[in-house]
């Protein structure tokens, strides 16, 4: 991809985060924002500005509310440039950016899937969009060179590139996106008025549960208004379980509850590994190691030994902890030939696990 001259308008979290992203792949980057101290922030974290006349491309990363009147004024002073947003909804943009015919065709919306539950430029880092999805939603006359340009952009970001109409889009999200927002908000809302005694018990997943909870409320309660008609479809289907569930708790029905609960494993299984790609059938092998130097690395011998491709791994261990436990994630047909070449050396192989 040819080094471009970007103009992004908004330093917050995605739109530094972005900057940084392109100026670590030698693109000139100019970041702005009518927060004087976020853009002295941002300004400070992606280093020298590149004093743009004419840039090849505006980004636009700000609110939802004010995308369209920021790309209007951009393109009146900037008509030969190409034209990008970050924002979460597509539908109503789009149709009001149609209605600028010039305009229409260098523009193409796009929806990094990553973020944070902080906020600002101080929260933003050049990798956010590493392995991630980027959403990409041209209008009915976008150019080929707009759309080629947003596919070759997610590539300088680390992203995978999808190709996605606007209303599939808004609907997509309001599940996605949008729902486990609201989830997150409402389990820690009831949280309020707890007495700090208990609150002290909590462990990993609560706050695991309410991480998105922390999310800004102004820029999020705009994102589920202008998305009203889909997202009202997800949370009426999930109030339509939620009361199976109390039913079912309400007259101690164990089996209703299972299957519930089993249906919540299903969901969880067909969500996706990274950026949007089918989630990898693994198998996991655990192996109980000792805590001496060289044994991490002698165990990956022993996988060169068999030709065993790892795909992952994870090593739970604490100080001053004798031993280790390293699970391995392989094919199922590579941890079975490993596992039992491994036993037949002595090592501490345990039951594969799915």
């Amino acid at each position: 991809m040819k080094k471009l001259s970007v103009k992004i308008v908004g330093a917050g979290l995605i739109g530094t985060s972005l900057a940084l992203a392109l100026k670590a792949k030698g693109h000139s980057i100019n970041i702005c924002d009518t927060d004087a101290s976020a853009q002295a922030l941002a300004l400070d974290l992606v280093g020298e500005q590149a004093n743009l006349t004419r840039p090849d491309l505006i980004i636009v990363a700000t609110p939802v509310e004010t995308i369209f009147d920021l790309l209007s004024s951009e393109f009146t002073s900037n008509s030969d440039s190409y034209f990008m947003d970050i924002g979460g909804l597509k539908s109503n943009l789009l149709t009001k950016v149609e209605g600028l015919s010039e305009l229409s065709k260098r523009f193409v919306s796009l929806h990094p899937m990553a973020g944070r539950e902080v906020s600002g430029p101080q929260s933003a880092r050049a990798d956010l969009f590493e392995s991630r999805a980027l959403l990409i939603t041209s209008t009915s006359t976008s150019s080929t060179e707009a759309i080629e340009l947003a596919k070759q952009l997610a590539g300088e970001i680390g992203s995978t590139p999808y190709l996605i109409g606007a209303q599939e889009h808004d609907q997509a999200i309001a599940l996605i996106s949008q729902m486990p927002q609201l989830v997150s908000s409402l389990l820690a809302a009831t949280l309020v008025g707890t007495p700090p005694k208990d609150l002290a018990f909590a462990g990993g997943g609560l706050r695991d549960v309410t991480r998105l909870a922390g999310s800004d409320p102004a820029l999020w309660s705009a994102l589920l208004l202008g998305n009203q008609e889909e997202l009202l479809k997800s949370t009426h289907r999930f109030a339509s379980l939620l009361q199976e569930f109390i039913d079912a708790l309400s007259k101690n029905d164990g089996e209703k509850l299972k299957r519930i609960l089993r249906e919540g494993n299903q969901g969880r299984e067909l969500i996706p590994g990274k950026h949007g790609a089918k989630n990898r059938d693994y198998t996991y092998l655990p192996i109980v190691i000792d805590d001496r130097a060289g044994q991490l690395a002698r165990l990956f011998d022993e996988c060169a030994k068999v030709n065993a491709n790892v795909e992952d791994l994870s090593i739970e261990h604490s100080p001053g902890q004798e031993t280790g436990l390293i699970t391995l994630a392989l094919s199922a047909s590579d941890a079975a030939k490993l596992g039992e070449h491994l036993v037949s050396a002595g090592w501490r192989v345990h039951s594969p696990l799915k």
